[in-house]
């Protein structure tokens, strides 16, 4: 499989072939330099423990269910519909309250799905690769997230459902690819820390919402930082030796898992829908490739990665249609986490 000839030659041999013009030598010590301050930051610098860095029962945390605090952030797009702005104050909170329950729930089973490809991609790595210690720390932060966002949706919401159960059941075929495909996996990373990196720094732009959720997110976002711009290096560096039928397809399958995992994270499971009571209706319209703050969102979430594939030789004139048919097409971003707002 030809899929697999990024995985046998890292493998194999230590030398990294690039295209041509590039300075393999100081690349690969770019690379290497990257990874060192990567891990460095992640054993010496900030990082930070679920159980240890959160008051969870300080005053300041408490989250009951009729806290005037929840509120729906204005970067979802259910605050703006009539719906919402009709509901009784005790309503909404309720609303907003599940809302973010269910998100946070979403984003601990894709941090499990980075933990079950993860390993698979390390079981393949050679003696004295950087990449694996950098990637080991990536996968400890990892464990404290998930318990920090499991223990949110246990204290504030546990009767929320996450992400869809298709998705979910198909998380053990998804991260049997971190050995099979790694480039593809590292895609699928993106693909669900991007968005919601994109919008937890939307919602702490704006203010925040409630003491515990900004915590949790102020934690989350300086960490994953660190494990976005790995994934980035990691696709940089190992590009220019990718075959071109794996550019090819990594180009027409990024944007299709962008869109599956924007849409599992932004979009309410049909379970969670049901739980907060959105009528049908009101969930096809405000969910919409129809609605403009819809599709902004999602193009916004993804500029990033449109970047990185740009970059990559991943958007050429025979991948941009599955980018432009899935909604993820859009601006480049000038440098990475470059805010919304710059571009207008």
């Amino acid at each position: 499989m030809q899929f697999l000839t990024l995985r046998r030659t890292r493998r194999n041999a230590p030398s990294v072939r690039l295209a041509p013009g590039r300075n393999t030598v100081n690349e690969h010590r770019d690379y290497h330099d990257t990874l060192r301050t990567l891990s460095e930051a992640s054993s010496t610098g900030l990082h930070f423990e679920a159980f240890k860095d959160i008051a969870w029962n300080s005053p300041e945390f408490a989250a009951p269910a009729d806290d005037p605090r929840w509120t729906l952030p204005a970067v979802d797009p259910l605050s703006h519909t009539d719906w919402y702005r009709a509901l009784s104050p005790q309503e909404q909170r309720r609303v907003a309250r599940l809302r973010l329950a269910s998100i946070t729930k979403t984003g601990s089973q894709f941090e499990q799905l980075l933990l079950l490809g993860g390993t698979q991609f390390l079981m393949g790595l050679a003696n004295e690769n950087p990449e694996f210690r950098y990637f080991m720390h990536e996968l400890t932060e990892e464990t404290h997230h998930i318990q920090m966002f499991q223990e949110f949706t246990n204290r504030v919401a546990p009767e929320v459902h996450g992400a869809p159960t298709w998705l979910v059941k198909a998380f053990p075929l998804v991260g049997s690819l971190g050995s099979l495909w790694p480039s593809f996996f590292f895609q699928i990373i993106l693909a669900g820390e991007e968005p919601i990196d994109h919008i937890q720094k939307s919602i702490m732009r704006g203010g925040g919402i409630h003491p515990l959720t900004d915590r949790i997110m102020q934690i989350h976002l300086a960490e994953e930082a660190r494990h976005i711009g790995f994934a980035h290096a990691w696709l940089r560096h190992h590009a220019p030796r990718m075959s071109r039928f794996n550019r090819l397809a990594l180009g027409l399958t990024t944007p299709v898992v962008m869109r599956i995992g924007f849409w599992s994270i932004v979009v309410p499971s049909r379970q969670d829908a049901t739980l907060l009571g959105i009528p049908r209706n009101v969930l096809r319209e405000t969910y919409s490739m129809r609605n403009p703050d819809f599709r902004r969102l999602l193009a916004e979430s993804c500029a990033d990665v449109r970047s990185l594939a740009d970059a990559n030789g991943m958007r050429t004139r025979l991948t941009l249609w599955s980018w432009r048919l899935t909604g993820t097409d859009g601006r480049l971003s000038r440098y990475r986490n470059e805010p919304s707002r710059a571009a207008a």
